[in-house]
């Protein structure tokens, strides 16, 4: 089938899914236009509904996901058609097609995992109906994020209206899973029940001598340990080695999969899979294992496929290591790291790079003690993440530029992401510092619609511009963004000549608790078993 004619049988296929009956339950029921009026889509909600039927809305949600995964279905037969005229399109193009091959393969994943568990209840516990909301948040970050790609390559008028017709049946998806499923007790705050882990062995391993983890005694249970050394004097000589010979697809009770990695220098591409469950790599410290690449969207990659260490399996943990892209300045996009897993901790990690060095694309991600280095928009993504006790250097960026420290990608108002740091450090890296230019520092700029980002009781020096926020494009998102700060220190904490833009607001104690360890990626349930220090609350 040609690129064409799959991109006819998409439209047809949305029409098709008008004609699908809904079961009806004995719960109260909701007229077409009463639901969906409470989406961003209403009309084109209404125009997916049967409009002779009331139904519950745990029946829309049903029949919305449904059609989500069979649209996806044809997304991915839409993107192969088109990767086997590889041959004769431009590698951008190529590489474009390839990243969304990849995320909408995830999105066929996670839509089918949520018919499995809505399909047979119409209740769920607050923590599925968490894990849930999250795989629906992240299936629209990955439409974005190729969509994002694709805007720069020929194909991109000839995927707009099948990518927006995605886009609006994946939102109303998730409107209708928040008014069905999530718990209205929670109020904003992404809470969860603790998921119970027995721990039962002490990660404390020596290995020449010394200790691995010292993070305040909790016990971490690790299935299997293995060296990564360059001297060939562990059990393999390359980190991805290691990942490739972990186990697929382990349970959180099985235990961690633990990678530790000698001090050296690694010039390493790694992914770490979707089906490599629960992996931990530890290094012997920062500047001491370091991991290497320089990847740049100026030199052919994508922003996406740029970065040195990707992960996507989940459950994964990073400690005492250095992780750099060092294509430079001038090569512009160039990511060190990018994670999508949900359930990802980094603790005592540098990140070193320019523009985008720190990808937190999707999912549930905590970030302590960490280093994070960077100039334009050097910490961006999707996910639910909040960074505690962490360092964040911008450096010295190309003659002409701005720094912006986040630049967070939330696209859609029921999607339970954003970004939050939390008793971190701001400071110029020593290149800046030293400069004599007159570079403006932001504490961030809305990349998308419903950008939101939160600063909670951190330092904040100088060198943040007394506005604090910079716009992305005209008014874009002034007033859908969500921007706040609770509590900051230091010289460039002041409020009193912010921005006034509606998005931006000085908070509460109450407001800044949702986005807290414990509330906002619900680590109360998770972080315990991993045995890295945090704080669930404010300090």
């Amino acid at each position: 089938m040609t690129p064409m004619h799959m991109h006819t049988t998409l439209l047809i296929s949305l029409s098709l899914f008008l004609i699908i009956p809904l079961s009806i339950s004995s719960t109260t029921t909701i007229s077409p236009e009463g639901i969906c009026n409470s989406t961003p889509f209403p009309s084109f909600c209404k125009s997916l509904l049967p409009n002779n039927n009331s139904a519950t809305v745990y029946d829309y949600c049903r029949f919305s996901i449904h059609q989500s995964l069979a649209t996806t279905r044809n997304f991915l037969s839409l993107i192969d058609g088109y990767l086997k005229l590889k041959n004769i399109l431009p590698q951008a193009t190529v590489r474009a097609l390839e990243d969304c091959q990849f995320l909408i393969g995830l999105n066929l994943d996670f839509f089918s995992s949520t018919i499995q568990t809505i399909d047979s209840t119409s209740t769920l516990q607050s923590s599925k109906a968490e894990d849930m909301l999250t795989l629906l948040s992240a299936t629209l970050t990955n439409q974005q994020t190729c969509s994002d790609g694709l805007q720069s390559t020929s194909l991109q008028n000839a995927l707009f209206v099948p990518f927006k017709n995605g886009n609006m049946l994946y939102s109303v998806s998730l409107a209708f899973f928040r008014h069905g499923w999530v718990h209205n007790t929670r109020k904003g705050r992404w809470l969860r029940e603790q998921m119970k882990i027995t721990q039962d062995r002490n990660i404390y391993e020596a290995v020449r001598g010394r200790k691995l983890l010292q993070t305040g005694g909790g016990n971490v249970k690790v299935s299997q340990m293995v060296t990564v050394s360059q001297d060939g004097g562990g059990n393999f000589a390359t980190i991805g080695d290691a990942v490739a010979a972990a186990p697929n697809n382990t349970a959180a009770a099985g235990g961690y999969y633990l990678i530790y990695v000698v001090a050296g220098v690694y010039e390493e591409y790694i992914s770490i899979a979707k089906n490599k469950h629960y992996l931990m790599v530890v290094g012997d410290g920062i500047n001491r294992t370091i991991i290497t690449g320089n990847r740049s969207v100026i030199d052919g990659w994508t922003t996406f496929n740029s970065a040195t260490f990707v992960v996507v399996g989940q459950g994964f943990v990073a400690m005492n290591l250095t992780i750099r892209n060092t294509a430079g300045a001038a090569k512009h996009q160039a990511v060190a790291l990018r994670s999508g897993a949900d359930f990802s901790t980094f603790y005592n990690c540098s990140f070193e790079g320019y523009q985008d060095t720190l990808y937190t694309h999707s999912f549930r991600q905590f970030y302590r003690d960490c280093d994070i280095y960077g100039t334009v928009d050097f910490i961006f993504g999707n996910a639910a993440v909040v960074l505690q006790n962490c360092n964040l250097y911008p450096r010295l960026p190309m003659q002409g530029q701005f720094n912006a420290i986040t630049a967070q990608g939330r696209t859609d108002i029921n999607q339970n992401t954003g970004t939050s740091i939390q008793n971190c450090s701001i400071r110029a890296a020593p290149d800046l510092a030293s400069s004599s230019g007159t570079t403006k520092t932001y504490l961030g700029r809305p990349w998308k619609e419903y950008s939101r980002t939160v600063y909670i009781q951190s330092f904040m020096d100088n060198l943040i511009d007394p506005a604090g926020w910079m716009a992305w494009s005209g008014d874009f998102a002034l007033n859908t963004s969500y921007y706040a700060e609770y509590a900051n220190r230091g010289p460039g904490a002041s409020t009193a000549n912010r921005v006034t833009w509606p998005g931006y607001n000085v908070i509460s104690a109450t407001d800044a608790a949702n986005f807290t360890v414990s509330s906002f990626v619900s680590g109360d349930s998770w972080l315990p078993a991993i045995g890295v220090p945090y704080t669930a609350g404010l300090i």
